[in-house]
């Protein structure tokens, strides 16, 4: 019977029944527990990087460490982690980020803002264009980018992917990104955060969009160059930016985003892991450790996701 460790003691209350529910579903037999009598004797971790556990190094039989994040750019360069990891890759959660950009494509896509917020009672009877006529840029081509294009392609967005590596029928490297953001009247970043996409777009890479372009980034708040981006803001160059993520977070209220008329933010919500199904997530990985098959959405260390 493999012994199961819930190291994120914050998030408990959720999987408390979840988990056990997945496992039984399965037909695993485990014990889960939320304290360790013996490291030595714990096979799986079930780990969020917020979580106190920081040192790996007593869990010797531990075959997976299993995330329950999405983003593991907090636990990935964490040198006693020497046990393979497992990123949360949830069909909820991909769920959620399609529905809130495609949320959030279409209000800036259809100016909603203006009719929404209208004190003056302005009637003002102008259509915007049909949506073939409004390029997307998707930056950042994984399952939740690649969700996220097939949502926008079905509704007649034309959407241009850009990967930082070659993956088929998208842009990629230095000069695809430029081709990408020249086209793009509305950007959706969906990176995670490593060395190379950090301050990926800067006062350099925002001069790139076309004149009054939408910025919507729920992917990781070190992407964008903030004092850049503001200043791009300032001068008109980018017409909005709808950020869900920041690099310091809950957003600090003196923060200028908070206040800034062409900004809008949301708290981190775009997308979250729902204990029903990341659990099953979590227990997949599990029945594949104990049949000696390999792990899904296991990290690359090289990489950083």
């Amino acid at each position: 019977m493999p012994m199961i460790y819930f190291a994120a003691p914050s998030l408990w209350p959720e999987y408390e029944v979840a988990l056990p529910a997945a496992l039984a579903e399965a037909g695993i037999e485990a014990k889960v527990v939320t304290e360790v009598p013996e490291p030595g004797l714990v096979d799986y971790i079930v780990y969020a990087p917020s979580a106190p556990l920081q040192d790996f190094t007593p869990f010797t039989r531990t075959k997976a460490v299993l995330s329950l994040w999405a983003g593991v750019e907090r636990i990935v360069g964490n040198a006693t982690l020497t046990q393979p990891l497992c990123r949360m890759v949830d069909p909820s959660l991909t769920e959620g980020m399609v529905e809130w950009v495609v949320g959030h494509t279409l209000r800036h896509h259809l100016g909603m803002d203006r009719h929404i917020v209208n004190p003056s009672h302005v009637w003002n009877p102008v259509c915007p264009p049909l949506a073939r006529e409004r390029p997307v840029t998707i930056l950042g081509m994984g399952a939740l980018g690649r969700a996220c294009a097939e949502a926008l392609r079905a509704l007649n967005f034309p959407v241009t992917g850009w990967s930082r590596t070659p993956k088929p029928g998208c842009l990629h490297g230095e000069d695809g990104l430029e081709a990408a953001l020249r086209s793009a009247e509305i950007v959706v970043t969906l990176l995670p955060k490593t060395p190379e996409t950090e301050n990926l777009l800067n006062a350099r890479t925002i001069g790139f969009l076309p004149r009054g372009a939408v910025i919507i980034n729920p992917g990781r708040g070190a992407l964008i160059d903030d004092a850049a981006l503001l200043s791009a803001l300032d001068a008109g160059h980018v017409g909005h930016a709808t950020l869900d993520v920041f690099r310091v977070e809950p957003l600090p209220a003196e923060h200028p985003y908070w206040s800034h008329p062409r900004v809008t933010v949301t708290p981190h919500i775009a997308a979250d892991t729902r204990a029903s199904s990341a659990a099953r997530v979590i227990v997949e990985n599990i029945r594949r450790g104990e049949a000696g098959e390999p792990f899904v959405n296991l990290v690359d260390r090289s990489r950083g996701y």
